[in-house]
């Protein structure tokens, strides 16, 4: 007697590649909740012109501190270092910009400033190089370690500062073509804040595309994920990291130059001053997530204009409390990334 055997039918195959790989959606509440926080403070604060003003300015704020955050975040997202020496690279390029600026005395303001940022990004992306080499190297994988270490080269680097421009603080105004504000009814639109909002959204994109969509970025991605099979595909994924801790030094002189701008002088702690923003910011952002970095200073900027216009008091703490509030809604952060 033979058994009968039931065919099994053939499994179909997906119709289309979509139905085989499912697409990870955006997470669009982040992006909500800074709308949703503009929205809020225009019957808040009463006056469309006062909220126009604030709001623009608030951004612009944001777009500086991502800019100085944008370093750290890169290099911490893509190397798994804590750079707590990162502020060294800020100060730096603050006080290149007091000497170019110096230099440049009389010349068209625009093109001093513009001069001052490209020196700044230099002088800072070859002290970084010198920096990864002598400082984090050693101390690849050991985060303890990384804190002591880059803390410690922080001071040395502070105490550097002093040595070449002096302990006391610099003024660093604003060029003439930099001042004052454009008027929109009353409303007023800083120059200098258009300005700057328009190097962080260029800053932005360019790490964006960078890391999306070119082979650089793919091939540090991949790096990151499994160092040894990139390294057996014949890339040197360590000439790649490096390059990546240049260019977050680079950024952090970049963001030196807009603080000091923005303040409009320079002191030797300019950097450990912001380095406590920063870290406010990446965390409110996800550890290692360049766009939650992005939203995240926009929320900082924000929020510390509204509670400065409406409680000054508040605006002292106000930073601490969004970072409390944002955690304990997202523990990970807004956007937080794998395995952090």
């Amino acid at each position: 007697m033979t058994q009968a055997t039931a065919a099994t039918p053939p499994r179909t195959p997906p119709s289309n590649a979509s139905e085989a790989i499912p697409k990870a959606s955006f997470d669009w509440r982040p992006i909500a909740l800074l709308v949703g926080l503009m929205a809020l403070a225009l019957p808040a604060l009463g006056s469309p012109s006062t909220w126009l003003t604030l709001t623009v300015a608030g951004l612009a704020m944001g777009l500086i501190i991502f800019v100085i955050a944008s370093g750290l975040t890169l290099v911490f997202g893509l190397m798994d270092v804590l750079n707590f020496g990162h502020g060294v690279f800020i100060a730096l390029g603050a006080f290149m910009a007091t000497s170019v600026m110096g230099w440049a005395a009389g010349s068209d303001g625009l093109l001093a400033v513009f001069a001052a940022m490209l020196v700044a990004m230099a002088v800072a992306g070859a002290i970084g190089f010198a920096f990864e080499r002598v400082i984090v190297r050693p101390v690849y994988g050991l985060h303890l370690k990384q804190i002591l270490i880059t803390m410690g080269g922080m001071i040395v680097g502070e105490e550097i500062i002093k040595v070449i421009w002096g302990p006391l603080q610099i003024a660093l105004p604003l060029p003439e073509a930099l001042r004052g504000a454009w008027i929109f009814g009353d409303a007023a639109i800083e120059k200098y804040r258009v300005l700057t909002a328009v190097i962080g959204l260029t800053v932005f994109a360019l790490l964006a595309f960078t890391l999306s969509r070119t082979k650089i970025g793919l091939l540090i991605r991949a790096g990151v994920q499994d160092r040894s099979m990139v390294e057996a595909l014949g890339y040197r994924i360590r000439r790649l990291f490096v390059g990546v801790f240049v260019a977050g030094s680079a950024l952090a002189g970049l963001g030196g130059v807009l603080w000091g701008l923005y303040q409009q002088s320079v002191t030797p702690q300019i950097g450990t001053q912001v380095n406590v923003l920063i870290f406010i910011v990446i965390i409110i952002g996800g550890l290692g997530s360049t766009f939650g970095c992005f939203v995240g200073a926009l929320l900082v900027g924000l929020v510390a204009n509204y509670s400065g216009f409406l409680a000054p008091k508040v605006a002292l703490f106000s930073n601490i409390a969004l970072m409390v509030a944002i955690l304990l809604w997202r523990p990970q952060g807004l956007y937080p990334v794998a395995n952090r």
